[in-house]
């Protein structure tokens, strides 16, 4: 993955929009204190369906009015319209928002139909053809591959069909097996694939949450982190210094082999990503 060395290293962070007024102030003291990191940009997600769309938008706005930080809103389209999309990019253009990242999402819940776009390249596709170059454009990686892939072979000719859709970077589900993110950068450079794929990062705080996200997004917890984990109980102090220790680990072997950057998934907090980059030396001022 030496090809992934030109990419100048940046650091990025991603929230969700909380439901109340005290989880708005919540994340708002996570943003500040994050500023030490020096964050390229900090994404927002975007429920299932659009189920967030105003809360995301607000959160969106925050960013913007409190920070120098660019704001990169997620945006999903299955259960959409083309009208809706071209709504909610008018809404981005006018604020000056850049950075999109761009996924399929998933069925809100009791529905089956896709609505207008069945796939994220369909929805870059889109952009592009309604906004030209105005926005950067994130799409979703997969190094363990998609859980709902048929093949690891269909998996990467998906990929590569939302970067020929127009995707300008891609940051990846998160994982704990570094060889899966340099064995997956070598397949995309053999496609002619050349773009920045940046890790996303979980931190380990809460190993029955995390337990739970990975069965259900199908990324791994290898057995000897799963099992380690499981002797530590209900001791938090024992599961996040052994996780700070693990991630730590995993973030600066991604960097030394030539990684673009890292994206962490904060969970609207800051705490564990900032021990993380204190301990990688990436804490500015």
């Amino acid at each position: 993955m030496d090809s992934q060395k030109h990419y100048p290293k940046q650091i990025s962070c991603e929230f969700f929009p909380p439901n109340t007024d005290e989880g708005m102030a919540k994340l708002a003291a996570a943003r500040k204190a994050l500023m030490p990191i020096s964050p390229a940009f900090f994404s927002v997600t975007y429920g299932a369906g659009g189920s967030t769309r105003e809360r995301t938008l607000q959160a969106i706005q925050g960013i913007r009015a409190n920070s120098d930080v660019d704001a990169a809103p997620h945006l999903t389209c299955v259960a959409s319209t083309r009208a809706g999309i071209r709504e909610i990019l008018t809404t981005y253009r006018k604020l000056d928002i850049r950075r999109l990242v761009a996924l399929r999402g998933d069925l809100p819940s009791g529905m089956s139909e896709f609505g207008e776009f069945r796939y994220a390249n369909e929805l870059v596709e889109f952009i592009r053809a309604e906004t030209g170059d105005h926005f950067h454009i994130e799409v979703a990686a997969y190094p363990e591959f998609h859980p709902q892939a048929r093949t690891t072979e269909r998996d990467l000719l998906n990929f590569k069909r939302k970067v020929d859709a127009g995707a300008n970077s891609a940051i990846t589900q998160y994982f704990y097996n570094p060889e899966s993110y340099f064995r997956f950068v070598d397949d995309c450079e053999k496609l002619g694939l050349d773009l920045p794929i940046v890790p996303g990062i979980m931190p380990i705080t809460n190993f029955s949450q995390l337990a739970r996200f990975s069965d259900n997004c199908g990324a791994e917890i290898p057995r000897w982190i799963r099992k380690r984990l499981e002797s530590y109980g209900d001791d938090l102090s024992a599961i996040r210094a052994y996780g700070l220790d693990v991630v730590t680990d995993l973030c600066r072997r991604l960097l030394a082999a030539g990684a673009p950057g890292l994206h962490f998934y904060t969970m609207n907090r800051a705490g564990p990503t900032l021990a993380i980059c204190e301990r990688l030396a990436l804490i500015r001022g």
